[in-house]
């Protein structure tokens, strides 16, 4: 469902699995289905959502959409009981993220946000290293990300109506993919954030307590920023450059050479997570344990308290 330039690098990491294809496409647009379904030899195209559900036996639908529509379409797959994957952001608030992940429990659907990173080979061998002790006891946790975005009010990024602002562009990273390394509840979260004229935020700070250890998270999408995310423990630290797509993770322990490690057998990211996709449908759950509901969930609530700072900050 949909389109656009994401869709493109979903269909070529399709093509780099067995036994599994693409076999339809919708858009609001048949004349952009058509071009799109000829571009990525792909046999259907529609040029209306439920048509689709209707017409095709589908095993699972990649939503790649602007977030404003994500609600109404995983909600329609799920009236069809269509598995789904759905970028992100998921959700603009936790209402709509109830909704869904309960109506998957009842309907026993999976369903599952599109947050590629926490399969990116770099990313999880820097969780290994955690577990394995190599850094010690995590204490303090950094994440920067941020670019600066077309200045075009009715663009993705700036266009309220689309669910724009960088909350949904890149805090969503910042926040699941920080959660990745941590088990323990949070405790004294605060969430600040900038808005511009158009009403979304263009950078916003997240701190919080998890068990022990403190977090930063800042996002922004009016400025350059070096991103990077690090986990500093009490024998040394683990840096990951651009964590959201990288590649490459850095340890250094404390006495000890830097280690690197640095992933390039598949460019394309998307090719871990649909395979997650395939094994959790065809063992018959409703959720990844990698992405689970809860973490959607947990994330889409920040967005809610983001969304309150625009209200009355």
């Amino acid at each position: 469902m949909g389109a656009g330039n994401i869709a493109h690098n979903f269909c070529d990491a399709v093509d780099q699995l067995k036994n599994c294809q693409v076999v339809a496409v919708a858009s609001k647009s048949m004349e952009r289905a058509q071009r799109f379904a000829k571009e990525n030899s792909i046999l259907k195209a529609y040029d209306s959502y439920e048509t689709m559900l209707r017409e095709e036996q589908i095993d699972c639908v990649y939503i790649a959409v602007t977030p404003n529509d994500h609600f109404r379409l995983s909600m329609l797959c799920l009236d069809y009981k269509v598995p789904v994957l759905c970028e992100k952001a998921m959700f603009l608030n936790s209402r709509d993220a109830k909704k869904v992940f309960d109506r998957s429990e009842e309907e026993g659907v999976f369903v599952m946000e599109a947050l590629w990173s926490r399969f990116l080979p770099a990313v999880i061998k820097a969780r290994d290293w955690v577990l394995d002790g190599k850094i010690g006891r995590v204490r303090l946790l950094d994440v920067a990300l941020g670019f600066r975005a077309p200045e075009n009010p009715e663009n993705r990024y700036y266009s309220r109506a689309l669910g724009g602002g960088v909350s949904h562009d890149l805090t969503v990273y910042a926040y699941e993919i920080g959660k990745f390394f941590l088990d323990a509840q949070e405790q004294n979260r605060d969430v600040q954030a900038v808005f511009g004229d158009t009403g979304v935020d263009l950078t916003n700070h997240i701190s919080m307590t998890v068990g022990e250890v403190m977090v930063s998270l800042t996002t922004s999408m009016a400025v350059d920023v070096d991103n990077r995310l690090v986990l500093y423990g009490d024998r040394g630290r683990i840096v990951i450059p651009h964590p959201h797509y990288g590649n490459d993770a850095f340890l250094y322990t404390n006495g000890e050479k830097p280690v690197l490690m640095f992933h390039d057998e598949t460019e394309n990211g998307f090719v871990y997570e649909i395979r997650e996709v395939i094994n959790c449908i065809r063992q018959g759950k409703i959720e990844s344990p990698v992405v689970p509901h809860n973490l959607t969930l947990a994330c889409s609530e920040v967005f809610d308290e983001i969304e309150t700072a625009a209200q009355y900050g």
